[in-house]
């Protein structure tokens, strides 16, 4: 069973940055690949950012140019820089993890930008 803890997330005005982060913790699992999404309110879950085990990246058009998503293996962790924050930005991220045997999900930090 792997846990992930969420951190990062908050208040900012637009034009800011934030950094999330995720750590996976558990015992015999080895992790393959990593993303974030997010799910504003009224709307499906979307596809922030993943980044593969060799470190391979692919965004969102939405973001691209903005965020930054990147790894620490070993630390099993995950993060997302987020820069030039907009309002509609705003929503709750989820930490993704997929391993060899199945996917988790983190339990969501939500990120709220003002205008």
């Amino acid at each position: 069973q792997v846990q992930l803890v969420e951190s990062g997330g908050g208040l900012v005005q637009g034009g800011g940055s934030l950094r999330l982060s995720c750590a996976a913790s558990g015992s015999g699992f080895s992790i393959n690949t990593m993303a974030w999404y997010r799910q504003a309110p009224g709307k499906q879950r979307e596809l922030v950012a993943v980044i593969s085990s060799g470190g391979s990246t692919t965004y969102a058009d939405s973001v691209k140019g903005r965020f930054t998503i990147s790894r620490d293996g070993a630390k099993n962790a995950v993060y997302l820089q987020m820069n030039s924050l907009k309002p509609e930005d705003t929503a709750v991220y989820y930490c993704y993890v997929i391993t060899l045997t199945r996917p988790y999900w983190g339990q969501g930090t939500q990120v709220t930008v003002s205008s």
